[in-house]
């Protein structure tokens, strides 16, 4: 076999793939790209157990067909040094000795087989497909993915949810303390359906949709899902169980209504927090149209306080929140202002923005912390 590549073409797309490359694999096979040269274009392939990650460039004057592997270390750190210029791939079919020929030397290396690698299993029948715009894909994992659990016991809860329905497709998180619920109304699909995506995926398709436009197309069946863009090939294995009623956790009707403006209250958060690192915990006490953010760390005999201006006409109220958790969540709100629907100290809050997006319905909810009054 032998092709010509652009180095820039060719190390960009090795650097996007790469990342499913686990540090640890079971098969050392997994250490390695996938090659498979097909006419005038060069597929890539990389895996770990669970995920895999294709994506192709165009080569020129190709000679032959075939398939081979080759060490992700040893190609990915050189061409990442490289300037632009034409690479020419030569390849032994019979001993997989590689030559990469540029501008002022070469590379050698010996290649593997690329037949020992593992093959992915096809989706049964009774898949189901839908088509979404990869800037709401985008869009739903970038908001939703923060609110995720690390728990081994309860793996279900390691991912993000989604919901799909005839009108809309929700995406949800939680670990347990906070939760995300998404609704977007622009996607449609034919039949009610849901899985659940794991964190090292949907990580992934951070990276890869903030590059790409276009169409998304999504294929799952009970075990796995396909997802292919316009420049990318992604499947992953999902997990599997039962998400848990995530509506039911949400109050209907909180009955105070705190609204303030997002940015300040984020800054005031952010400022505030300093001074109780040992614990996240800071206190909300609200008054008539204002809102006075605490924190204290007694063991290091510091604190502060900080006063926002509200809109605010219910009882006097005081509640904890871990300030980490609320930061991260104000920091996934778009909207100017935000609206804090509280119940009392023992209840969950409810935050929403003041204003949704185009087609979206967002809801976010915390868990109170205990106070020591």
């Amino acid at each position: 076999m032998r092709f010509d590549v652009s180095s820039t073409a060719l190390s960009s797309r090795l650097q996007s793939v790469s990342k499913v490359i686990a540090s640890k694999n079971s098969l050392p096979i997994l250490d390695n790209f996938l090659f498979s040269l097909e006419g005038d274009t060069l597929t890539i392939t990389a895996a770990d157990a669970e995920t895999r990650l294709v994506s192709s460039v165009q080569v020129m004057n190709a000679q032959g067909s075939g398939v081979f592997a080759l060490s992700a270390k040893n190609i990915l750190d050189p061409l990442k040094e490289l300037p632009e210029q034409p690479l020419t791939f030569d390849i032994n079919d019979n001993n997989l000795e590689i030559f990469i020929y540029f501008q002022n030397g070469k590379y050698n290396f010996i290649g593997t087989k690329g037949d020992t690698y593992p093959q992915q299993k096809p989706l049964n029948a009774t898949a189901i497909s839908i088509s979404l715009d990869s800037k709401t894909l985008l869009n739903g994992i970038n908001r939703s993915l923060f609110a995720t659990a690390d728990d081994e016991l309860r793996p279900v809860m390691n991912g993000v949810y989604f919901d799909i329905q005839t009108d809309s497709l929700t995406f949800v998180a939680s670990d347990g303390r906070k939760l995300v619920r998404l609704r977007n109304f622009s996607v449609k699909a034919p039949e009610r359906a849901s899985f659940i995506l794991p964190k090292k995926p949907a990580n992934l398709l951070k990276t890869i949709l903030a590059k790409d436009e276009g169409m998304v197309n999504v294929k799952f069946d009970e075990n796995n899902a396909y997802l292919i863009c316009e420049n990318f090939e992604m499947v992953c294995r999902l997990i599997e169980g039962r998400y848990p009623n995530y509506n039911s956790v949400i109050p209907q009707e909180n009955p105070y209504k705190v609204t303030t403006d997002r940015l300040s209250f984020l800054a005031a958060l952010k400022r505030v927090s300093v001074f109780s690192q040992a614990s996240s915990l800071i206190k909300l006490q609200l008054k008539a149209d204002e809102m006075t953010i605490f924190a204290q760390d007694i063991d290091f005999s510091i604190s502060a306080e900080e006063r926002i201006p509200c809109q605010y006409t219910g009882q006097d109220l005081n509640i904890g929140f871990n300030a980490t958790y609320l930061i991260e969540i104000l920091s996934n709100i778009s909207s100017e202002e935000i609206i804090f629907e509280l119940a009392d100290p023992s209840r969950a809050g409810v935050i929403v923005p003041a204003e949704n997006e185009e087609n979206e319905d967002l809801v976010t909810l915390l868990m109170p912390m205990m106070l020591n009054e």
